[in-house]
C-alpha cells in the first residue's frame, strides 16, 4: 500500500512503498536568506519528513540538490557536510536549474529507507 503525507490538489509532500520514502523538492520557508539559511531550513524540513516516515538522513538512499546559481554552491556544501551523517553520504547529484519561486537559491529531493535492512 502507498501511503501518502500533506495530500494536495498538485502534489504529497511524500509518498512511502515498499520500504522507501519519496519526498517532494524541499525548499526553505524563508525567501530572504542567505544560502546557508535556505540551505538549513530545507534539511530540517527534510529531517522532520523523514523522522514522520520513521527514517532519518542516515537511511537516505539518494539526493538530488538543484541551486539556481552555482557560485552558492561552497555555500551550500558547507551546511550541508555539517548535516549529513558522517559514514552514511549518500549518491548526489547537484545542478543549475531555476526555481519555481525565484527567490529561493535551493530545493532538494531525497529519497529514503524506512525499514531496517
Amino acid at each position: 500500500m502507498i501511503q501518502r503525507f500533506d495530500v494536495g490538489a498538485r502534489l504529497s509532500e511524500m509518498a512511502v512503498y515498499n520500504g522507501v520514502a519519496y519526498l517532494a523538492g524541499q525548499v526553505p520557508d524563508s525567501e530572504d536568506l542567505d544560502i546557508a539559511g535556505q540551505t538549513r531550513e530545507t534539511l530540517a524540513s527534510i529531517d522532520a519528513l523523514l523522522a514522520r516516515a520513521g527514517t532519518d538522513k542516515s537511511r537516505i538512499l539518494m539526493a538530488q540538490i538543484f541551486l539556481t546559481d552555482m557560485a552558492d554552491f561552497a555555500g551550500m556544501n558547507a551546511v550541508w557536510d555539517s548535516w549529513v551523517a558522517a559514514g552514511h553520504t549518500p549518491p548526489r547529484a547537484t545542478v543549475q536549474a531555476p526555481l519555481a519561486n525565484p527567490k529561493f537559491k535551493v530545493e532538494i529531493v531525497v529519497t529514503a529507507a524506512v525499514v531496517s535492512e
